[in-house]
Formats: structure tokens, C-alpha cells, sequence
């Protein structure tokens, strides 16, 4: 459950990437439109070796929208989606937002 006010703090794409759950010590992160959720409290969905790690230490929106587990739609470009893919995309929007706080936003490398 989201407990916390979203945060705006600037998480880079590579800094992103350590949060892929391979790293016991660090939290595990999932970014979607370019918000960064911490989806720690869900190893068994998103740890290491889980079926949806494949989204984690990126921005996902890509494969979210198209319901692909392809580790290539794994992607923050979400442009292509089609209206109902978009409609998939806000509604995992909202699922994550309900379930998981948002620790940063995704800004690209300098």
C-alpha cells in the first residue's frame, strides 16, 4: 500500500538500472511513464529470478502497455501504444500507484 507523498527526487537511467534486484542491499525499482516505484516489498513478483524482474531497474511502459514479459519492450517509449495499449498502461499506472510509493523520477544520463 502507498504510504507515502510521491517524490520528485531525479533518478538517472543508468542509476536506475542498479535497482534491478540482483543487489540484496538495495531497494527494487520499477519506473512507468517516468516514475520511479519502489516494488521491494514484492520479491516474490520482482525480486531476482521472478517473473516480472524482467520490468525492474528501467522504465517498463512500453511492455507494460503491450502486456509483454519481452525483455526488448522494456522500454520508456511508450509512443507507438494504441489507444487500448494505452488504456492497459494507465491501468497498471494506477495499480502500482495504489500499491507502491514513488521515489523519484526517471531524467536521462548527462
Amino acid at each position: 500500500m502507498a504510504t507515502e507523498p510521491p517524490k520528485t527526487t531525479p533518478i538517472t537511467v543508468s542509476e536506475l538500472r542498479k535497482y534491478d534486484g540482483s543487489d540484496p542491499s538495495l531497494p527494487i525499482y520499477v519506473a512507468i511513464k517516468g516514475d520511479v516505484f519502489d516494488v521491494s516489498n514484492n520479491t516474490a513478483s520482482y525480486g531476482k529470478g521472478a517473473g516480472y524482474n524482467v520490468f525492474t531497474g528501467k522504465d517498463s511502459s512500453k511492455a507494460l502497455g503491450k502486456s509483454s514479459l519481452k525483455p526488448e519492450d522494456c522500454i520508456a517509449d511508450y509512443s507507438e501504444l494504441t489507444p487500448k495499449e494505452m488504456e492497459t498502461l494507465d491501468q497498471w499506472y494506477a495499480f502500482f500507484a495504489k500499491r507502491y510509493n514513488i521515489v523519484g523520477k526517471v531524467v536521462p544520463d548527462n
